[in-house]
Parts: structure tokens; C-alpha cells; sequence
């Protein structure tokens, strides 16, 4: 196999937002408000955690990888046959802050998913601003 196909495909998508991280934050670690703007949950933020995340279309396998409140956020994102990481980076600026979402691991027989992904983060993105709007 030539190295050009084993590698593999990253999708970001950054926001910036008018709130502080620590609000940001609040809504990507907080079972409720995640089940907002991505789907229902057993999320709790701490290292090493196993959760799931359901929809309509099925569930994702997740196990949490990296925490650093009010700046960093990263899980696996296990799917079917997909095996990929979310990352989430919470920088503070001015005006809020810029969130950074990076999801890795799509190889190249996973266009499908990729699309999938490239179409759902952005939608998930203005939920997640919507839900930011109707916090205090």
C-alpha cells in the first residue's frame, strides 16, 4: 500500500464565541446541556471515562482521553467501524472565545463518514451556540 493511501483525513471547525470559556466549557461537559446540541449521554468529565452518545441513527462509543477544564477536551469517537478522536480547544480572547473542534482518524475508505462529519459539526456547532445564548 502506497503511504498516500493509509493516511488519514482531520475535519476543524472553529467558532468564536461571544461567552467565556468557562461557560463554552459548561456546555461541552455538562450531560444535560450536551444532550441539547449533540445527543443524549452518560458523559462525566473525567479522564479515562467511558460514555455513549445516542441518536437516531445509532450510537457512538466514547472514552475520554484528555481534560483540562476551561481548555482542552478530548474523547474517542467509536462508531461502527470508525475509530477517531474529538478534540476540543477553548482559547480565551477579547471578545470570548475561539472554539476549535478537531475530529482525526477518518482513513480513506471512510468517505462516507467523512462527509457525514463534515455536514453534522457545523450543525452541532449553532446548536451549541443556541444553547450558549440560553445560558447565564
Amino acid at each position: 500500500m502506497n503511504e498516500a493511501a493509509s493516511e488519514t483525513k482531520t475535519i476543524v471547525v472553529e467558532r468564536e464565541l461571544p461567552h467565556p470559556p468557562e461557560k463554552v466549557w459548561r456546555a461541552l461537559t455538562q450531560p444535560h446541556l450536551i444532550a441539547e446540541w449533540l445527543m443524549k449521554n452518560d458523559f462525566s468529565p473525567v479522564l479515562g471515562h467511558r460514555f455513549g452518545l445516542r441518536a437516531d441513527w445509532g450510537a457512538v462509543a466514547c472514552q475520554v482521553q484528555a481534560i483540562e477544564p476551561n481548555r482542552t477536551l478530548s474523547y474517542t469517537w467509536d462508531t461502527k467501524d470508525l475509530r477517531s478522536v474529538v478534540t476540543w480547544r477553548l482559547t480565551p480572547t477579547p471578545q470570548g472565545t475561539r472554539l476549535r473542534l478537531e475530529q482525526t482518524g477518518f482513513r480513506p475508505d471512510q468517505s462516507s463518514y467523512y462527509r457525514g462529519a463534515m455536514a453534522g459539526w457545523p450543525r452541532f456547532m449553532a446548536d451549541l451556540e443556541r444553547v450558549l445564548e440560553g445560558l447565564d
